[in-house]
């Protein structure tokens, strides 16, 4: 017997969202996308979300950020500026070394 799948979401073109003035905090236009879940992850997910006291958006999000961190993809402008700054330093560091010149033995 097949799953029965849940639908968290109504997939909306990015064309959709902007006539319909669906904006996020920046006041950006948001993207929403389809997403299926089989019952018993479903049901998992709206039990951790009751027990942290957390929005499924807010559940989605940590994970989406989790899942970027772990790949090494900065996660927003800040994280991108702090990345950017440690490489700036690295590479500054690196060129500052003397090179240690080669001795032969006679």
């Amino acid at each position: 017997m097949q799953k029965r799948r849940r639908f968290l979401a109504r997939a909306i073109s990015s064309t959709t969202i902007e006539s319909a003035s669906v904006c996020g905090a920046e006041g950006r236009p948001e993207l929403r996308k389809l997403i299926a879940f089989d019952d018993d992850t479903f049901d998992k997910l709206k039990q951790l979300g009751r027990d942290r006291m957390a929005t499924f958006q807010e559940l989605a999000d940590e994970a989406f950020a989790d899942l970027l961190r772990k790949h090494g993809i900065p996660v927003d402008l800040k994280d991108a500026l702090r990345r950017s700054a440690a490489l700036t330093k690295t590479s500054a560091q690196n060129s500052a070394r003397p090179r240690s010149s080669r001795h032969t033995k006679s």
